[in-house]
């Protein structure tokens, strides 16, 4: 691995909020692997054509990403950081085209999803779901489209030559997205010391199962931030709990999960790594005429 430029993959392409995501955790100087879907991203990864992986999970608004805790599991790449990216979504078009010419809409379905509240007030307006917003603001620029506008972020706006219409047309202002940091277990190493954990388990289907690990957790100060539930695949009554914790002293955390182990079955760390602190991270500047902030572009297809 080239440890001064790592190569990171995402889902989505240049300016998309996944590229910003990586910025603001790694920093500019890294080589971004575009992919077209979350599992290219960990397929990337498996083929040693990528280094890190930059994977949505939760956004304030939209909720959890559901087919990513499964792509979790079934690659079993640890977990080593998170970063979360407040979520700024605009309305953009060609320079000269009026909104009142525009039929379609297009976007991500999460970005489409945080916007709920404008389309009420334009429902005239046909929604076209796409697999990235970036994306969905370079084919406007490609196609020379006059008759749709699209959803994304600023950078999108500026580096594809679109003219914003609307600004900030999310429904929900304090709009926030959550991302993990993923890698092969060969290349995991933390920042510094964990304060947090990710872990997925089974209880039994008996009443009282799932709250004798919850109390474990509450006796032992051990928060938990995050806890979400998904059935087995072909097994009814049976679910695979994902659950985030964060403590302040490592015996908090060791203590629990040594006594959460006599309670669960298929137990599993999907990793541990420092929280998020806004302080913690890079800061990048939305400049995407800087050819320093797109060192490298590769294309996975």
């Amino acid at each position: 691995m080239k440890t001064d430029r790592p190569r990171v993959a995402i889902q989505g392409i240049r300016a998309s909020f996944h590229e910003e995501a990586a910025f603001r955790y790694f920093g500019e100087s890294i080589e971004t692997i575009e992919c077209n879907s979350f599992k290219q991203t960990f397929e990337a990864l498996k083929n040693k054509e990528a280094d890190y992986i930059v994977m949505a999970i939760e956004n304030s608004i939209a909720g959890s990403i559901l087919p990513n805790y499964s792509l979790m599991m079934g690659y079993s790449y640890p977990v080593v950081g998170e970063v979360y990216v407040p979520i700024q979504l605009h309305l953009m078009a060609l320079p000269g085209v009026r909104f009142d010419d525009v039929k379609y809409v297009t976007s991500h379905p999460i970005a489409i999803r945080q916007c709920i509240d404008f389309f009420d007030e334009y429902p005239h307006l046909k929604i076209v779901e796409s697999n990235d917003t970036a994306a969905c603001a370079k084919r406007i620029r490609d196609e020379q489209l006059t008759d749709t506008v699209a959803i994304a972020n600023t950078l999108a706006a500026q580096l594809y030559g679109l003219d914003v219409l609307e600004r900030r047309i999310e429904s929900n202002k304090l709009n926030f997205t959550r991302f993990l940091i993923l890698t092969t277990h060969e290349n995991a190493r933390r920042k510094g010391p964990a304060n947090k954990a990710s872990l997925c388990f089974q209880v039994n289907n008996e009443v009282g199962a799932l709250a004798k690990v919850l109390n474990i957790f509450a006796h032992e100060n051990v928060n938990m931030s995050k806890i979400q539930s998904m059935p087995v695949l072909g097994r009814r009554n049976e679910y695979n709990f994902y659950v985030d914790i964060e403590w302040e002293e490592a015996k908090q955390y060791d203590n629990a999960i040594r006594q959460i182990l006599k309670y669960t079955h298929n137990f599993n760390i999907l990793g541990e790594y420092q929280k998020y602190e806004e302080d913690s991270t890079p800061k990048v500047k939305e400049n995407p005429e800087s050819k320093k902030r797109y060192i490298t572009v590769k294309r996975i297809e």
